[in-house]
């Protein structure tokens, strides 16, 4: 019997991309951000590769309604340095919420994406709103 492997060429890897709108009304961060980073890296697809960038358009809508787990809101803190001595500013995740809560996924979406050359593109293909969008897409659940 003989087989046949079907190869993908990498060019042809990154022709295809569709938008996925997640709502994020009443879901937990963390889960509805591994679902943003699996589609915007591509791994979903049959023709995935790891060094190209074939990864689709992710709108994430009502981030201003997510949800953390256990008591994330008042125990979790985002952490930044100046380079100076001293220079060493811890955040609330509960303040940055209230001024803008769509820095919290971004923040969750980049940190699940490999520190590369791509990860730039990728993120660059997220949207995210408070609120809901100007204009909807294709709904999808944010549950795999």
């Amino acid at each position: 019997m003989s087989q046949t492997t079907t190869l993908t060429t990498p060019r042809a890897a990154a022709q295809d991309r569709r938008w996925h709108t997640l709502d994020l009304k009443g879901q937990i961060l963390g889960r509805v951000a591994t679902r943003a980073a699996v589609l915007l890296r591509g791994k979903h697809k049959k023709t995935y590769t790891n060094f190209v960038d074939c990864g689709d358009f992710v709108t994430i809508a009502n981030a201003k309604h997510l949800v953390l787990s256990g008591d994330k809101m008042n125990t979790k803190f985002y952490f930044s340095h100046s380079g100076y001595a001293g220079g060493a500013k811890t955040t609330p995740v509960r303040r940055v919420m209230e001024k803008d809560p769509t820095k919290v996924v971004y923040a969750a979406v980049k940190r699940m994406l490999p520190d590369n050359r791509l990860r730039g593109a990728q993120l660059r293909r997220l949207r995210i709103y408070a609120e809901e969008p100007p204009r909807t897409t294709k709904k999808e659940s944010a549950k795999p």
